[in-house]
């Protein structure tokens, strides 16, 4: 049973929706766009900005038709035309090549290339009933960060902690005016060092209720929810944090050890 038919029969044996590449263009030196579009997003709820979707991607393994599956982030929808965007980071080797299975699709998709994804699933907000926010993510988790940032109050109070490879990679965000951005530089992500993490830490406490939402690379993400946790107490109720991927990891193996992870983290 290939992964297709396995994500099938947990989904009720729904077939994937097939899509093809209206355009492609960078967003940053290390940011790409694809912009999908196609018949099947006529069925796709009217907000579903800020869900993940499955991309598979075609690939030979050991000389045989293979299929790997990867999660990405709708950054932008467009319904009147069904039209979604895809935000890619391009992971590079210090060589500056891209690696990976979905970022060298990305770097050379052309329009009419076709594709096939699963969901929508769920967005992930932060919880808008508090006084003062914290949200954090690195480029992998951009494009959800700057849809729940949307939803933030016009008054709201906070900061924003953004993590990307060099100056070139900042981009607009939709702030309200009084949340402040810091810009987080790392030409190594998922390093050690962690240097999301430190930003996050030199801030100081504010007075009323926090809320956070925090996504990016495994390491990073169980420091930060560590220390937003046991240093700065916020409530259950008021935490989102997820790592989007794990360094020197696939998909299949993060997966496995976030689970492994969240049941660790419930006792």
């Amino acid at each position: 049973m290939d992964i297709i038919e396995k994500f099938q029969k947990r989904k009720n044996k729904r077939a994937p929706k097939e899509l093809v590449v209206k355009c492609a263009y960078f967003l940053t030196p290390n940011m790409r766009r694809i912009t999908l579009q196609g018949d099947a997003l006529s069925h796709f709820p009217a907000e579903a900005e800020g869900a993940n979707v499955k991309l598979l991607f075609q690939q030979n393994s050991l000389g045989k038709p293979a299929t790997a599956m990867r999660t990405y982030t709708i950054a932008q929808q467009r319904s009147a035309p069904n039209e979604i965007d895809i935000d890619f980071m391009l992971h590079r080797s210090k060589g500056g090549l891209v690696h990976g299975i979905a970022a060298p699709w990305a770097l050379s998709a052309k329009p009419d290339d076709n594709i096939s994804l699963f969901g929508p699933g769920l967005a992930q907000h932060v919880n808008i009933d508090a006084d003062y926010f914290l949200l954090a993510a690195d480029m992998t988790a951009l494009p959800a960060l700057k849809v729940s940032l949307k939803t933030l109050p016009k008054k709201a109070k906070g900061t924003v902690f953004v993590e990307i490879l060099s100056n070139h990679d900042k981009q607009e965000l939709p702030l309200p005016e009084n949340i402040q951005v810091v810009w987080v530089i790392n030409n190594e992500p998922g390093s050690d060092a962690s240097p999301l993490y430190h930003a996050i830490k030199k801030t100081e406490s504010q007075n009323g209720c926090l809320a956070a939402w925090v996504a990016c690379e495994f390491k990073t993400m169980k420091k930060i929810r560590n220390y937003l946790k046991t240093v700065r107490s916020i409530e259950k109720t008021h935490i989102y944090i997820s790592s989007y991927w794990k360094k020197g990891d696939t998909e299949e193996q993060h997966k496995l050890i976030k689970k492994i992870d969240l049941a660790s983290n419930r006792s």
